[in-house]
């Protein structure tokens, strides 16, 4: 049976090697499971310790996707198994799954995301721990959890208040797609490299000249090296959707109240059909998870990193335990009717109350309390 991830070290100059991280199950769009995130755990520990392992490089199988997220088929049966919880078996998988993204976050040595094809849910939490993220002419973006009554979370929180304005605010709660020319307006890409130069950058890194030991130096080869590259892509970049739409956006978070802004949203009627597919996305999602997904994103503002992956284990926690998540799976992925019977069937019907205790803590201790 073929591992479900692949570590591969290339010869480089004087002993030095790059590792090459492969996401393996290319049949499910190189979705993460538990085992896929326990083996680059232990893996990225090893290649930490190791000197002559200089930088990594993180990709995808096949040519559809780097990783369309979670395997969340596997969530949906931990959380039908116990309703109300604990689902076990989930909650353990966004423990060590946050654990890694942060990980990646905080590791010193150059890390490569790949980011070709569809990069969704958890994929972009493994994407955007990198350090160096590139983004390809058929890379598609979206952490459209809102769909299956989830949030944005492998550190969305973190990385999506950071866009300009209200735009990663307005991608969270439509769970929009975007595309490699959003990806570097938005700050969630650092260089568009065409597909076909993937081994062209292998090589690069392979003969580049890195120093033992010195990290920062290495991180600044790393991006000499990608920037070269990507200086030849660049009159190839596509348009981004974000940047022609940025006034609407902004003009639609005016009114900071949750009900506002989402009232606002689901009355686009734009010239714009990406805009149009947006406020979709935020019409066929539960409206309860769309205020969640809000006060998610609000509350994580100035948060630390390590304190938002905390923040996001509470509400993964109580989201799982809760119907609406299993509700969501079932009508996109098993049933796949989309026809979703959300508990509330407007965000106005939703009392406070009930928002309020999914941001209550289910333990005396937060397993991720030791991230720093």
């Amino acid at each position: 049976m073929t591992a479900p991830v692949l570590f591969t070290e290339l010869a480089g100059r004087d002993d030095q090697r790059i590792g090459e991280i492969t996401l393996n199950v290319p049949a499910t769009l190189n979705s993460l499971t538990l085992e896929m995130v326990e083996l680059m755990l232990d893996q990225l520990a090893r290649w930490e310790k190791d000197d002559g392992l200089v930088a990594i490089v993180i990709r995808g199988s096949g040519e559809k996707a780097f990783c369309a997220g979670g395997d969340v088929q596997a969530l949906y049966k931990s959380a039908t198994a116990n309703p109300g919880g604990p689902c076990t078996d989930a909650e353990t998988f966004f423990t060590r799954e946050y654990r890694l993204d942060h990980a990646l976050h905080v590791y010193p040595k150059p890390l490569i995301g790949w980011g070709h094809g569809i990069v969704m849910g958890g994929g972009m939490g493994v994407f955007s721990g990198c350090k160096h993220r590139v983004v390809t002419e058929k890379t598609r973006i979206a952490m459209p959890e809102v769909s299956i009554a989830l949030f944005p979370d492998v550190g969305g929180s973190y990385f999506l208040n950071r866009m300009p304005g209200h735009s990663g605010a307005f991608l969270a709660l439509t769970g929009a797609s975007i595309n490699a020319g959003d990806c570097l307006f938005g700050g969630l890409g650092d260089y568009f490299i065409l597909n076909e130069h993937y081994g062209m950058v292998l090589e690069a890194l392979q003969v580049a000249q890195w120093q033992v030991g010195d990290n920062a130096a290495n991180q600044e080869r790393c991006r000499q090296v990608l920037e070269s590259i990507a200086a030849e892509c660049s009159e190839q970049l596509p348009a981004s959707n974000v940047e022609a739409n940025m006034a609407q956006i902004d003009a639609l978070f005016v009114d900071e109240s949750p009900l506002a802004v989402i009232d606002a949203i689901l009355a686009i009627d734009s010239d714009h059909e990406w805009m149009n597919k947006a406020r979709d996305g935020l019409a066929y999602g539960s409206p309860l998870n769309s205020l969640l997904i809000y006060r998610q994103l609000q509350q994580s503002k100035g948060k630390t990193l390590a304190e938002v992956f905390q923040s996001e284990i509470v509400l993964a926690t109580n989201i799982v335990r809760y119907p609406e998540f299993t509700e969501g799976v079932r009508a996109l992925l098993i049933d796949k009717d989309r026809k979703p019977d959300w508990r509330y069937k407007t965000q106005a019907e939703v009392p406070a109350d009930v928002i309020d205790g999914f941001f209550r803590a289910p333990w005396p201790q937060n397993p991720l309390s030791d991230l720093q």
